[in-house]
């Protein structure tokens, strides 16, 4: 597990729930990410970048790597040409479902139009 330079050791030794939570899921992208994979329940790379605004394909490449690598989401890859990568939430990420749908609703509540 490769999250921001902790090792897996590190990271299981970890004595506060917070902490924790927020290295599995912290970074500027995470949650966006798992909010349009929840949305669509499977989607691919170009869906994602299109649906991401200012993200970089490197960062999407790498927050995608770190959350399948964390067992958050699935990558699916399709032995075809051109090859077919899609994404969705694993049965451990959508435990997160709740906490996104209420950071959305926050989000709504208070976001400035």
């Amino acid at each position: 597990m490769k999250n921001k330079g902790i090792s897996e050791e590190n990271l299981n030794n970890v004595t506060c729930p917070m902490e924790f939570a927020m290295n599995q899921i912290s970074g500027k992208w995470k949650l966006v990410i798992l909010w349009h994979i929840y949305d669509q329940e499977v989607i691919r790379f170009g869906e994602l970048m299109k649906s991401i605004n200012k993200i970089t394909h490197k960062m999407l490449s790498n927050q995608l790597k770190e959350l399948v690598n964390d067992g958050i989401i699935h990558k699916e890859i399709y032995k075809e040409i051109p090859p077919k990568v899609e994404y969705s939430l694993t049965e451990h990420g959508k435990t997160l479902i709740p906490i996104m749908e209420m950071l959305f609703e926050w989000g709504s509540k208070h976001r400035k139009s």
